[in-house]
């Protein structure tokens, strides 16, 4: 019960903004070293901060824990950044805390390094957005699409005529980069709407990461019907995309129920491949939901494996996951996504 009653708290940290996180880390640090970081600080900012410290309640060490950690974290690859560019941060972060972690520390590393364009959009309600942008062409949209946060993108994306919305979708995950001159001048004929701000640096958005993350958050209707017109336009983007919309780590979010059907289409062996590279959770998961008996076997059998290729693992967990996309198309489960209503009849 302990054990779960940590994870539970562990969990927790993803119910923090980004200023309460600050408030909590500048707290765990000591009032010393905090007057040192206030003097890199604007007035706002330090205001900000304060108002955030002073509404403080008891800080589990779980959490405090898990803030510092993750303050580690993106302060490793900021220096990884440095030394040799994203793609080496990732290699480096890939090796020592796995693919899907470091996938997930970038992206929160890059999208808070500096004011990307089209911060003043960011910060506009999307039904406003929407009004002024859905007449723009679909590579605008995609574009300003790319720089939105995911929930903003997702509600956005959903509401736009279903005749563009595949375009935008297949436009926003074949983006690469964006340089400067490009971002200004949309920018510039957005300006007459509202205020703007811009980047000299070239900034990297969208790409097929991009579109997945804001497709888990579509509703599902909207979701099915992009997929299946970019099957129609690009049968190997919409299959790429497909393969990432539910990750092997996700398993976590199913029912009891769920998971157990799942299992019983699931290879032994490809089971014992997959788990191989997932946190204490996910295989804790999988064990509750087999008799004693199959998880004492299991887990025997992921002992005696022996290394496995990252290759093979995650071809194994691909495998699994096509299983769970199967059941989930029969109708056999429900894969919970965010801002679905929860009730299941």
């Amino acid at each position: 019960m302990a054990d779960e009653d940590r994870k539970k708290k562990k969990k927790d940290i993803k119910d923090f903004t980004g200023r309460q996180k600050a408030a909590i880390f500048l707290v765990s640090i000591g009032s010393e070293v905090s007057a040192e970081i206030f003097k890199y600080l604007r007035e706002d900012e330090i205001e900000t901060l304060t108002f955030e410290i002073a509404r403080l309640e008891t800080i589990e060490p779980e959490i405090k824990d898990a803030i510092l950690t993750e303050f580690q974290e993106l302060m490793m690859a900021n220096q990884f950044i440095s030394i040799g560019g994203i793609d080496y941060a990732r290699e480096l972060l890939e090796k020592s805390l796995g693919s899907q972690k470091a996938v997930d520390i970038i992206n929160r590393l890059t999208s808070s390094l500096q004011v990307r364009p089209f911060d003043f959009i960011r910060r506009t309600d999307p039904a406003h957005l929407l009004n002024f942008i859905q007449q723009e062409l679909p590579q605008t949209i995609a574009l300003i699409l790319a720089y939105l946060e995911p929930n903003k993108a997702s509600i956005i994306l959903q509401s736009l005529p279903h005749e563009i919305q595949s375009e935008v979708a297949r436009r926003i995950a074949v983006m690469d980069r964006t340089s400067p001159e490009v971002l200004r001048e949309v920018e510039r004929v957005l300006e007459k709407k509202l205020s703007t701000l811009s980047s000299e640096d070239y900034t990297t958005a969208g790409g097929v990461p991009s579109i997945v993350e804001i497709l888990n958050l579509v509703d599902r209707s909207s979701e099915k019907q992009i997929i299946e017109q970019l099957e129609e336009e690009d049968p190997e983007l919409a299959e790429e995309i497909k393969k990432r919309m539910f990750v092997f780590e996700d398993i976590v979010m199913l029912d009891d129920r769920s998971i157990q059907k799942v299992l019983r289409e699931v290879d032994t062996a490809e089971l014992s491949k997959a788990l191989k590279s997932v946190d204490t959770e996910v295989q804790e998961k999988i064990y509750r939901n087999m008799s004693k008996r199959a998880a004492a076997m299991l887990k025997d059998d992921m002992e005696f494996m022996g290394p496995v290729r990252l290759k093979d693992v995650e071809e194994s967990q691909q495998k699994i996951v096509a299983i769970i996309r199967h059941l989930e198309d029969q109708g056999e489960i429900v894969v919970a996504r965010a801002g679905e209503d929860e009730l299941v009849v």
